[in-house]
């Protein structure tokens, strides 16, 4: 609960910050889809890659880590040449989590997230040349839950606006497995009543329905995270594998959880994860010249 308390936090504290160059993704919409916004952090002329991350922050799909997972993380790539988009999606909401009215069948949830998501990318593919961007790089990282919807952002999409990269940081994965699932994302995205449906837990299990078409990811967690089971991590890798998509698994002994890009949370090993993932998206970027 505390990481929660600090969080809540964190939303009262950026909502300014939030808002200042947020783009409206749905500007004619009523109610939540109306508060879906994607705020750009451009690399500067002189520095850009031409490299592009839209960045969904985690929250177990009940509210937004806005400040590490999100601002935080997008100024780090910017300050790389990389132009970062913040995605605030739709989620169950603070009160919905505590308050549980989704009993009542009310509220945000699943495929809410996967049509914002969608848009983004769509706004992104759509704007490159306004922000020097290729289309060949455009990718999507996600944090927790985040990392979760980076996943779905290309395997359930079925709009051409699909992720050239996807990058899923300490992530939630599993629906299904009890054993290691985190069953307050699971709830935050399927609701209360979707939570027990098996068939609806399986479609959305991100490990059983990997396939060869899967564009290379970087997928980062740690061994003591004491949130999202690392095991969650494991069974991606393992399904990565498995169907032979590039990418690069690192599993870190300490760090735990919620660092984001941060330069102090978690640990100096597990810190590492920003060098690393620079080195491997320069050298994709080179691979597809």
């Amino acid at each position: 609960m505390t990481r929660f308390y600090a969080i809540l936090i964190s939303i009262i504290a950026v909502t300014d910050v939030w808002a200042e160059n947020a783009i409206k993704l749905y500007p004619d919409s009523k109610g939540e889809s109306a508060k879906v916004t994607l705020t750009p952090y451009p690399a500067s002329r002189s520095n850009n890659t031409g490299i592009a991350v839209i960045v969904c922050p985690g929250g177990s799909y009940s509210w937004l880590d806005i400040k590490e997972e999100g601002i935080g993380t997008a100024q780090w790539l910017q300050s790389n040449g990389i132009n970062a988009f913040v995605l605030r999606y739709r989620v169950a909401n603070v009160s919905a989590y505590i308050l549980g009215y989704r009993v009542l069948g009310v509220g945000n949830k699943y495929p809410d997230m996967l049509f914002d998501i969608e848009t983004a990318l769509k706004y992104v593919y759509e704007n490159s040349n306004l922000y020097n961007i290729d289309t060949q790089m455009i990718g999507v990282m996600g944090f927790s839950a985040g990392g979760h919807l980076a996943m779905s952002s290309y395997l359930y999409n079925d709009t051409p606006y699909k992720p050239s990269f996807i990058c899923p940081i300490y992530p939630v994965v599993t629906m299904s497995d009890n054993k290691i699932s985190h069953t307050r994302s699971r709830r935050g995205a399927l609701g209360v009543w979707g939570q027990f449906n098996k068939e609806l837990r399986d479609s959305l299990s991100i490990e059983k329905h990997i396939d060869g078409t899967c564009p290379p990811v970087f997928l980062v967690n740690c061994r003591d995270d004491k949130t999202v089971k690392y095991q969650n991590s494991v069974v991606l890798d393992s399904a990565l594998t498995a169907n032979n998509i590039n990418h690069k698994y690192i599993q870190y002994g300490t760090g735990g959880h919620g660092f984001g890009a941060s330069d102090i949370k978690g640990t100096e090993e597990s810190r590492q994860w920003k060098n690393e993932f620079l080195l491997w998206i320069l050298n994709l970027r080179q691979s597809l010249k």
